[in-house]
């Protein structure tokens, strides 16, 4: 019978952060089984370790409840804590459809938090045509977006379309026509849409829709904070030397915080943040 472990992430409480499955020993499970498994339990993803094929480390997948994902921030720094429980604080290396993922794990403050380092990151132009398309599924008006954070898809595992919103009131009326949204996602190969408004220099409110992945929206996306993190340097938004705080999931009730480092002289970009047991 395969043990299937429940985490939050980004949280120091059950019920706040993004929960995620956690199978520690895959061995022997097909993409049918794991993605059953996903479906099952619900959550935006599911997490699914075994030994890596050569060398250290671990090789994870990740699953939503419809489909298989290149990489889940949530649900790695979830299955880090998961681990390091068992065997330890310190370093691990994940193996990831998207790359190598590095995590590390310390206690903070009688909690485990992981720090994982992104694959290397990069952003793209949205063309105005798709542009629209997302305004027109979110029900956005074009006036309603932040001019200072222009729109961009941007990538560090996953690929996420980055629109800032002028207002927090604008933020926290969410109410989209699903399975359009859905569509133009499949079509450009977006993981998450990140919603985000800048509340100070370093402080940024977010929300995703997830709609591929059979979720309407996911409470705490590590994924997307990375590639934001990558988004915002590269059009100067923040120093390369710099930590952010993101806070997600309040509107949904799960309140939840991740924090993103980034460091001058290296393009990856840093996610921490805490991981507790769902009893």
């Amino acid at each position: 019978m395969t043990d299937v472990l429940r985490y939050t992430a980004f949280a120091t409480t059950p019920a706040g952060g993004n929960p995620a499955g956690v199978v520690l020993d895959a061995t022997g499970l097909g993409d049918d089984d794991m993605l059953k498994i996903a479906a099952d339990l619900n959550y935006s993803e599911s997490a699914f370790v075994t030994p890596a094929e050569s060398g250290s480390g671990h090789t994870v997948r990740y699953f939503s409840p419809r489909a298989e994902v290149p990489f889940c921030g949530h649900a790695t720094v979830a299955t880090a804590v998961a681990l390091a429980e068992r065997h330890g604080t310190g370093d691990y290396l994940f193996h990831t459809r998207a790359g190598e993922v590095p995590v590390s794990v310390h206690e903070d403050g009688g909690t485990l938090r992981a720090t994982l380092t992104s694959v290397t990151p990069h952003t793209e132009d949205v063309t105005p045509a798709d542009l629209t398309e997302a305004l027109a599924a979110l029900d956005w008006p074009a006036t309603d977006l932040d001019p200072a954070l222009p729109p961009r898809i941007a990538y560090a595992g996953a690929r996420h379309l980055v629109l800032a919103a002028a207002g927090r009131e604008r933020l926290a009326d969410l109410s989209y026509d699903f399975d359009r949204l859905a569509a133009l996602m499949h079509r450009l190969d977006l993981t998450t849409v990140q919603l985000v408004w800048r509340e100070a220099e370093f402080t940024f409110h977010v929300r995703d829709p997830f709609p591929v992945g059979g979720v309407v929206e996911d409470p705490a996306t590590g994924a997307a904070a990375a590639a934001f993190g990558a988004y915002a340097r590269e059009l100067g938004l923040v120093p390369d030397e710099a930590e952010l705080t993101l806070y997600q999931g309040a509107d949904m009730g799960r309140p939840g915080e991740l924090t993103v480092t980034l460091r001058a002289g290296d393009p990856r970009v840093r996610v921490s943040g805490t991981a507790v047991p769902i009893p």
